[in-house]
């Protein structure tokens, strides 16, 4: 299975961006997904996480309240809504899966998306 992130770009801060993820297998409905973002010189950080059957989530605290994680599984796409973006949520996004809701939150997910820039300008 392949993931290909898409929406980013670069906005003002307070703005909003729904960031897209595109499964290229019908599997991706029996998997968990995840959102992680890194920016240069931080560690890696996890942001939420959905199962496969959308029943339960999980968020970050650093982004709890403002974004929001959904999945389309007919459509083989994951969802993450960003809200109210601050200059400090500028950093590369990664959707991930796995087909252990755990293994996406600590950030050990069997497959990783390329990457997508979002930039939050103050």
């Amino acid at each position: 299975i392949q993931l290909v992130e898409s929406g980013g770009g670069s906005v003002q801060t307070g703005d909003s961006l729904r960031l897209s993820c595109a499964a290229s297998e019908r599997t991706f409905s029996s998997y968990a997904l995840g959102w992680f973002r890194q920016a240069p010189g931080k560690e890696r950080e996890f942001l939420a996480a959905i199962s496969w059957d959308g029943e339960s989530t999980t968020y970050g605290n650093s982004v709890k309240g403002r974004f929001s994680i959904s999945r389309d599984n007919a459509e083989k796409m994951g969802y993450l809504q960003m809200n109210n973006l601050k200059p400090e949520d500028t950093a590369t996004y990664f959707c991930v899966v796995d087909g252990t809701f755990h293994m996406v939150v600590i950030g050990s997910a069997a497959v990783w998306g390329q990457g997508i820039q979002v930039t939050v300008s103050s």
